[in-house]
């Protein structure tokens, strides 16, 4: 009895001790007492999904920043076009902004740049070279669903427009399939891309890319960073500001917001070239307070087979698919299989 007591109690000199050292507290209760913190920089942020995480990193390392998103797909909502947004944010001592062309809002992110000398554009971030597999299906007005919102695999829907089963489709799986494909030289042509679309925006990622690259996989699908890639970004763009950026890491403190969204493996030849975990693994995106949705390959490649048979095959398009399509060799590859 009393070795079970000994367990599940702490000694009695340790409990004296923890509620005898009351000196952490006084300096908490002097703050608490003292005059309020004047408010800091306001601060409005434009983006997509990704600017979400970067509105919440820019709320912790900036002391007193009062942040306001706004998502670039609700932008229309707010204002009629670019003069009339410029106006809403006059009173923004910083508004920092991805892209946007006149067909999300008249006059795009040039008119509001013009508008407003305090604009600062920040880039889009995709990078495929963890995850070459995954595409988009059919048009852009249209987009085709998959088991994973709107993320699909190429060699699935290839395979499924070839005419091949199930079975043999998640057999294409495998590193000859991936080196004849490209999958397996893609890096340096997405690393390339990726530094290019940020110069455009006058933001070079050069010296980003490499550390993001020593940290392992940086990303959890194509077009959405992990939280610490999204800190990096906002501690820049502040220190360019000229605002106060604390010496804190974002994704100790705060909640990854896209980990709750759509997770792609790293196949697992791709992840040995890369030194990072691998798996064929895919998660949906968490609703609520359940638990995501997770498939296994063969899993993945049934519920992927399943929409397309429920739609018309001349939905089923895409670059990549057409291109493909237009490869004999590839085709003979898959009708191999």
């Amino acid at each position: 009895m009393c070795a079970i007591s000994t367990l599940v109690s702490p000694p009695r000199p340790l409990v004296r001790t923890l509620f005898s050292l009351r000196s952490w507290a006084v300096p908490w209760r002097e703050r608490r007492s003292g005059p309020a913190e004047a408010p800091g920089p306001r601060i409005a942020v434009i983006g997509n999904c990704q600017g979400r995480g970067l509105a919440a990193a820019l709320g912790l390392l900036c002391p007193g920043s009062r942040v306001r998103l706004l998502p670039t797909g609700r932008l229309r909502r707010i204002a009629r076009d670019a003069d009339a947004l410029a106006e809403d944010l006059r009173g923004s001592d910083l508004v920092l902004s991805q892209s946007f062309p006149d067909a999300v809002l008249p006059g795009g992110v040039a008119a509001l740049r013009a508008r407003l000398p305090q604009t600062r554009l920040f880039p889009t971030l995709v990078f495929p070279g963890f995850h070459p597999d995954t595409i988009y299906v059919g048009e852009d007005a249209a987009l085709v669903p998959s088991p994973l919102g709107l993320y699909h695999s190429a060699i699935a829907a290839f395979g499924f427009l070839c005419g091949l089963d199930e079975a043999r489709t998640t057999g294409l799986f495998r590193e000859e399939v991936f080196a004849r494909l490209g999958y397996l030289d893609i890096w340096d042509g997405a690393a390339r891309a990726m530094r290019d679309a940020a110069a455009e925006e006058g933001f070079p990622l050069d010296r980003e890319l490499l550390l993001w690259s020593r940290r392992g996989c940086f990303m959890l699908n194509v077009n959405h960073p992990k939280l610490f890639v999204l800190g990096d970004i906002a501690r820049r763009l502040l220190a360019e500001a000229g605002l106060p950026v604390r010496d804190v890491d974002p994704e100790t403190y705060l909640a990854d917001d896209l980990l709750r969204d759509v997770v792609w493996p790293v196949y697992p030849p791709l992840a040995e070239r890369y030194g990072v975990a691998g798996s064929y693994l895919f998660k949906g995106k968490a609703s609520g307070a359940a638990l995501p949705d997770l498939y296994d390959l063969p899993a993945f490649v049934a519920a992927s087979f399943r929409i397309y048979r429920g739609l018309p095959r001349a939905r089923l398009t895409g670059v990549r698919l057409e291109t493909w399509a237009a490869d004999a060799g590839l085709r003979a590859l898959f009708a191999a299989a």
